[in-house]
């Protein structure tokens, strides 16, 4: 009996995820805990392993189709081993050799009645006697017909016209491609699907305001300047802005609750721990892995942490966990070159930071130009 490979359960709010690539053909040899397929949820991605080792038999879902956790999706032989080259080869010489004794017609019947008598026909001298038919009216030798009534064609109504007697639209004409006009489609993935869904979502969902400010970033560029190296040396990992955003995030939090916090049906829940999401961008698509307890982290820390998670953001090993539960969010425009944006809260945060450009300027400080 087959054993039947499930969607396993990826997370509590998860219940349909989309089947991404499928590393195994069916027919393919497979080992116990070798992955199968990739799994796509609008929280991570992950592989799943063969629970026996065996034969991949039928494949159930195809890349892009959704399915239910614990659904079932392949079938897989086990403890049978997939047919050698040679096996293959003969097996396949067999069926075409089938297939070309099935395509060949079958012989007539033999009729073993005795003949009978055949009437004589006529040869091509003597043509046969004409049966007299009955000739349509528009088909008279005399020519058309016409009609003697004309009050009956004056009372004759036009039928009004129904699905059967519309003759279809003709199709607009499809426009050559050009050679220096090249298109190139990519079917969207469905990470990236969610990810727009879940755009759209927030902004029907939630008033947004965005507010734009200011800060001089000369004295944390100054304090990178003078102890980055040694700050390298010592803990392994370079001193970064997103430490200082980090921080001082944190610090806004303690002064502005609200914005750390949730609405649930009619109650709002203000958090006293500050569970920070950071965005990363991927391949994949964005997301938002999240700091825990950021509060109780130092700068080291925090640094080892996001590079930790922007490595395994891009080869897609982040776990589920680590994607929920944010109480808010920062997301760094600036690495690449944005000026200012409006970032979109995730639901059901209530607000998010976004950093952008860190630029030299000339600014007013004490009534003079610096």
């Amino acid at each position: 009996m087959p054993i039947e490979l499930k969607v396993p359960a990826i997370g509590e709010s998860v219940s349909e995820i989309y089947i991404g690539k499928w590393y195994k053909a069916e027919g393919d040899s497979i080992a116990l805990d070798e992955g199968l397929v990739e799994l796509e949820s609008d929280k991570a991605t992950l592989d799943v392993a063969a629970p026996t080792g065996g034969v991949l038999a039928k494949i159930l879902k195809q890349t892009g189709d959704v399915a239910e956790v614990g659904e079932v999706i392949a079938h897989i032989e086990d403890g049978v081993k997939a047919p050698s080259a040679g096996e293959s080869e003969a097996e396949s010489a067999g069926e075409s050799a089938s297939a070309v004794e099935s395509l060949r017609p079958a012989p007539p019947p033999v009729d073993k009645q005795p003949a009978k008598k055949q009437t004589q026909t006529p040869s091509p001298a003597e043509p046969a006697e004409e049966t007299p038919e009955r000739k349509p009216p528009a088909a008279s030798e005399s020519g058309p017909v016409v009609d003697r009534h004309p009050k009956r064609k004056a009372e004759a109504k036009p039928q009004p016209e129904t699905p059967k007697t519309r003759q279809a639209a003709p199709a607009p004409p499809k426009i050559a491609r050009q050679p220096d006009r090249l298109e190139d489609s990519v079917p969207l993935s469905p990470v990236r699907r969610r990810i727009a869904a879940r755009l759209v979502e927030a902004q029907e969902n939630a008033a947004l305001l965005t507010t734009f400010n200011e800060i001089d970033m000369s004295a944390v560029k100054q304090l990178r300047s003078e102890f980055g190296e040694a700050f390298q040396k010592r803990h392994g990992v370079k001193l970064g802005f997103m430490s200082f955003f980090v921080k001082a995030t944190i610090e806004s939090l303690r002064q502005c609750p609200e914005l750390n916090a949730v609405i649930e049906d009619d109650r709002i829940v203000y958090r006293r721990y500050y569970d920070i999401g950071v965005a990363i961008g991927s391949e994949r698509g964005l997301v938002v892995p999240v700091l825990r307890n950021a509060e109780t982290l130092s700068f080291a820390q925090v640094e080892a942490a996001i590079e930790d998670l922007a490595k395994r953001a891009q080869s897609g090993a982040l776990r589920v966990d680590e994607l929920q539960g944010g109480t808010f969010t920062i997301t760094n425009g600036g690495v690449y070159g944005s000026l200012l944006s409006t970032p979109i809260v995730n639901p059901p945060q209530s607000g998010v930071l976004g950093m952008h450009s860190i630029q030299d300027r000339p600014v007013a400080v004490d009534h003079q130009v610096v």
